[in-house]
């Protein structure tokens, strides 16, 4: 007589005469035991503690059990480990290592005996639809957007000269002599009627358009639009207030700012030239462009013909305007290419003088390596959901995308302070979380100690060590 099927055991076969059987009751064990450098990173960059000082908690102190910044740091913490919902909090609020930084960070107040260390879905999605100070009086917790935005620039700021890889790489005054940002836009496919919601035609879908801000490595605005307005839309506004912040630090700084064809707009140029920014776009083509290159895509035709690959060459277009009238006229590249048997022009519109190079390095060597910059969108978008805006309010919608945001931003400190020199020192955020974040380990409980015993097998141990070092050096 076969035996009873029992949900809570898996028979997975037999090895070697022994029956293989598998049951969710090891006790305290985690999957999750790398979250534990999440939290060291956090000490040494404050991340969690002063985006708490964006919040305002209007709550009853005498019925809190998670405090504000327990429960950013465990939304911010989740994501960075692959958590995208906030309905997974329901069971990872038991989570024993996601626990202990709760307690280690004092987030946590008091705890009543049927109280999971951590909080539920209930309590961090009122969190995820915090009003705006002062804008709704039947929110108790409320966000200042602009605290918010401050902070990714200040957190920039002080990477400059934080530690990397356990060491002061300058000094604290020391400014860069040049800071390249660059800009791109994204499109966020939605499924439902969130407010915001409109056809783009290009991307043939409902979606909207967040704006990507970012310097190197270092994420400096991540804004939530409407897909019914252009990709530069408000990009003007975004840089005036970053460029003014890092001016405020570094006066002298020279900022070049970069991006592809969908920012070449006038007033930005215009703006940037009265405020002694340099800029260096992309600029679609057109019949009169490729007509002003004639010449080059002759010369690189033939030199393709007889060389049998593709081939290229530059030209400058000193004072070149539109017919609808820039402002002035600029400087115009252009790259005229011959691959494949056929024509591939492309255009660039530059603020830069023949210092920082010919035709042929501006557009290689300092225009195209603008498309670093999109991996890094891919990993806020793939491998931290920063697309899951599925909330009803573009008000939420943005600050769940702020979340996926700052869960970068950790994830990003971590590889930059912790990472440098090994074999992760340039992985993306989903390998790091893959090799370092996901291992598993059984905790032991005593009254003098926590005792996490990590799993012997993971291929990663050296370096853990020596990412946990460098944290705890930085931190302190």
């Amino acid at each position: 007589m076969p035996t009873e099927c029992n949900p809570d055991s898996f028979d997975f076969g037999t090895v070697e005469r022994r029956i293989v059987v598998g049951a969710f009751d090891g006790g305290e064990i985690t999957s999750d035991a790398g979250a534990l450098l999440l939290g060291q990173t956090d000490k040494a960059i404050r991340l969690v503690s002063r985006l708490a000082g964006c919040f305002q908690d209007g709550r009853s102190p005498a019925f809190i059990v998670h405090k504000l910044p327990a429960l950013l740091s465990q939304r911010i913490f989740g994501i960075a480990l692959g958590y995208e919902d906030i309905v997974d909090h329901d069971q990872l609020r038991h989570d024993p290592v996601l626990g202990v930084l709760g307690v280690l960070g004092g987030t946590l107040t008091r705890k009543r005996s049927n109280c999971a260390a951590l909080a539920g879905k209930s309590t961090l999605n009122r969190l995820e639809h915090a009003a705006k100070v002062g804008a709704d009086p039947y929110h108790k917790i409320t966000h200042d957007p602009a605290a918010i935005e401050r902070l990714f620039v200040t957190l920039m700021l002080e990477a400059h000269g934080v530690d990397v890889g356990g060491q002061q790489k300058r000094a604290w005054n020391e400014p860069p002599r040049q800071l390249i940002i660059d800009l791109d836009a994204t499109h966020d496919p939605i499924h439902g009627e969130q407010e915001g919601r409109h056809f783009n035609a290009f991307y043939d879908c409902y979606c909207y358009l967040p704006l990507y801000i970012f310097a190197g490595r270092h994420l400096l605005a991540a804004k939530l639009r409407s897909a019914g307005k252009d990709a530069a839309d408000g990009a003007k506004e975004e840089i005036a207030r970053i460029v003014s912040q890092i001016r405020e630090r570094w006066p002298n700084v020279r900022i070049i700012l970069r991006a592809d064809s969908g920012f070449a707009r006038d007033d930005l140029m215009n703006w940037c030239e009265n405020h002694d920014i340099d800029f260096i776009f992309g600029l679609a083509r057109n019949v009169r462009l490729v007509g002003a290159i004639k010449r080059e895509l002759v010369l690189a035709r033939r030199a393709s013909r007889r060389s049998g690959r593709a081939e290229r060459r530059f030209a400058v277009l000193e004072d070149w305007d539109t017919r609808e009238g820039w402002a002035r006229p600029r400087k115009v590249v252009a790259k005229a290419e011959w691959t494949e048997g056929k024509a591939n022009p492309r255009f660039i519109v530059t603020s830069l003088h023949w210092s920082d190079g010919d035709a042929r390095k501006l557009y290689e060597d300092i225009y195209c390596a603008r498309g670093e910059m999109e991996n890094r969108i891919k990993e806020c978008q793939s491998d931290l959901f920063a697309g899951r805006t599925s909330a009803a309010s573009m008000r939420a919608n943005q600050l769940r995308l702020w979340f996926a945001a700052f869960a970068y931003v950790v994830l990003a400190a971590l590889r930059r302070i912790g990472l440098v020199g090994t074999e992760l020192a340039r992985a993306t955020c989903g390998t790091i979380r893959l090799k370092l974040l996901k291992i598993g380990a059984l905790i032991t409980k005593s009254v003098r100690r926590v005792k996490i015993a990590f799993a012997s097998s993971c291929p990663h141990q050296a370096t853990f060590a020596i990412a946990s070092h460098r944290l705890r050096r930085a931190a302190a």
